[in-house]
């Protein structure tokens, strides 16, 4: 028997024991920025629930004429309309994100590119809904009858007014793009270098 054979042998598979033992630190280390995600996440649903039911109150707040309460009421419902596809989407990675065991690089990747994913549907509501905001406020203005209206065109041209809606627009899209990255963007990236890492294995 070659014993020296033998105890390269053992050698070889001591440091493959090694490699996965490191590789699944790796792997448990990704889940502590995943938690921080699953829990920004939870909070941010009930924040944003939270402010979609108390802006249905806005009418009452403001005095709304029955007019522009009915416009509110139709613009409202194709907001909630918006969110709730947000909503599903968002809920149904959350919960897939505890039922898929996240201890593989192949759902560590799944993991990232949903959140990737859901980072810009996060996105894309807050512009829609930034859209829809405006559309209101514009249909609001042609709708109050009297003093406001001629005296707000007597002052502002349609053009100052056009180019107002493209500024709140810009500046909800700079709001939109430091609010993701700040709150999910820095734990995004450490999954990435988790990854990356895993690949250079």
């Amino acid at each position: 028997m070659n014993f020296d054979q033998l105890k390269e042998d053992w050698n070889n598979n001591n440091n493959n024991h090694g490699e996965v033992s490191e590789d699944m630190l790796k792997i448990k280390e990704a889940h502590t920025p995943i938690d921080k995600i699953r829990k920004q996440m939870k909070q941010e649903f009930f924040v944003q629930l939270l402010s979609l039911l108390l802006l249905a109150f806005t009418p009452k707040i403001f005095g709304f004429s029955s007019e522009l309460k009915s416009i509110f009421i139709l613009f409202y419902a194709i907001s909630c309309a918006f969110c709730t596809y947000y909503f599903f989407k968002f809920y149904t990675f959350y919960k897939h994100s505890y039922d898929l065991g996240l201890d593989s690089r192949k759902n560590l990747l799944w993991f990232y590119y949903e959140m990737k994913l859901n980072i810009e549907l996060y996105k894309a509501l807050t512009y829609i809904l930034g859209f829809i905001a405006l559309s209101f406020c514009t249909t609001a203005l042609f709708i109050i009858k009297g003093t406001l209206l001629s005296e707000i065109l007597q002052k502002f041209s349609m053009f100052y007014i056009v180019i107002n809606a493209f500024v709140a627009i810009l500046v909800i899209g700079l709001i939109t793009e430091f609010w993701a990255r700040l709150y999910y963007g820095k734990y995004v990236r450490q999954i990435k270098t988790i990854i990356d890492s895993l690949d250079e294995e």
